[in-house]
């Protein structure tokens, strides 16, 4: 039998001498030898198969190269969409929300009754004028038809307070006040005071009757010592003042008109874009004069305290003056301002360019057209 060897501890047989003799041949020794291996092997268990291993996995670098380029698509998607949604200005959406736009019914504005090419009310009720076509310019942007449109009229004293009057000169709540209203440092720091960008440059001018065969009018002095209407709570009053006029101011333009009329007044003051429309609509009656004046006019727009209303006019200012194929503004001018320059000769009536607005800062989400 076989026996463990202390020094290895592998198997081993124990040695056995033989020598031929008369027992046995040599070939009978190698019978015999064969014959005890066949028996030791029936003796010990095989061992077992070794496993087989698998070769160890080569490096795919075209793998890596795609898998980091699969993450860094998901992080720069995930860092876009968190910019769009979280972070950043507020889209349109957003300001509407603020603004309340979705909760009206209607769109209530605050406009001037009683001047031609400006914001006129026909007899018929029927309103005209570029004020007029600005409002619906801006409704139709918000999402408001024609017919959702509330047009109030509004003197120059309830332009901050946005208080207009209805037919039946019941105060009325509007939401914006679309009403040659000059843009100024003091106005802007008023309570109820928030105006968009400029929408008109005009200049303040003078209006005399054509036959009292007034003296030429070139300049504010030439009126020293005359008694001058013009609207309250306008900035057509102070130029005149320091000139030396006798400054009589009413509520509405149409009030200083009667006056000129009945000669309680030798002239008329105020921006030229409303002298202007008087002067077509009565050409020979008025005479419209040039003051030649620094100081440039530029109607805004307010809207209350209302800050996300107010980019939403804006938005609708900038696409006017932006994109070429938005040409309402300029039909606007051509249709209410432009038609009155031949009746009123040289004097200038406004700057027939849309004043420049600035882009609002407002968020424009990938399936939007917010600019166009």
């Amino acid at each position: 039998m076989a026996q463990v060897r202390p020094d290895t501890g592998r198997f081993a047989w124990p040695v056995r001498r033989r020598t031929p003799g008369p027992a046995g041949t040599a070939e009978d020794i190698a019978a015999q030898d064969v014959a005890e291996r066949e028996a030791a092997d029936r003796q010990l268990p095989l061992p077992e198969p070794e496993p087989m291993l698998d070769p160890p996995p080569r490096f795919n670098l075209a793998a890596f190269r795609l898998g980091a380029l699969g993450l860094a698509l998901v992080l720069t998607v995930g860092i876009t969409m968190a910019r769009l949604f979280v972070s950043g200005p507020p889209s349109v959406a957003e300001l509407r929300a603020q603004a309340g736009v979705d909760t009206w019914t209607e769109l209530p504005i605050g406009v001037k009754k009683d001047q031609p090419g400006t914001a006129y009310r026909d007899e018929d009720g029927t309103w005209r004028g570029f004020d007029i076509d600005i409002a619906y310019m801006i409704a139709e942007d918000l999402g408001f038809r024609r017919d959702e449109v509330e047009f109030y009229a509004i003197e120059s004293e309830d332009r901050a307070r946005m208080q207009a009057v209805d037919a039946d000169y019941k105060r009325v709540p509007v939401k914006l006040v679309i009403a040659s209203f000059s843009i100024t440092e003091e106005r802007k720091k008023m309570p109820g005071v928030r105006f968009s960008a400029p929408y008109l440059y005009t200049e303040q001018s003078v209006l005399t009757l054509s036959s009292d065969k007034h003296r030429p009018v070139s300049a504010l002095t030439d009126l020293k010592g005359e008694r001058v209407c013009s609207i309250s709570a306008s900035t057509s009053t102070a130029a005149p003042e320091r000139a030396g006029a006798i400054v009589l101011p009413r509520n509405l333009i149409s009030q200083c008109i009667v006056d000129l009329r009945q000669h309680r007044v030798d002239a008329v003051s105020t921006d030229a874009a409303i002298l202007a429309g008087y002067k077509a609509k009565f050409p020979g009656e008025f005479d419209h004069w040039d003051l030649g004046l620094d100081v440039t006019e530029a109607w805004g727009i307010n809207v209350g305290e209302n800050p996300a209303l107010q980019k939403l006019v804006d938005l609708t200012l900038y696409r006017s003056y932006a994109d070429p194929k938005d040409t309402r503004w300029e039909e606007a001018y051509e249709r209410n301002l432009q038609s009155e320059v031949d009746e009123n000769g040289k004097t200038p009536i406004a700057v027939a360019q849309q004043p420049r607005v600035a882009r609002p800062d407002v968020r424009e989400l990938p399936w939007e057209h917010v600019f166009e």
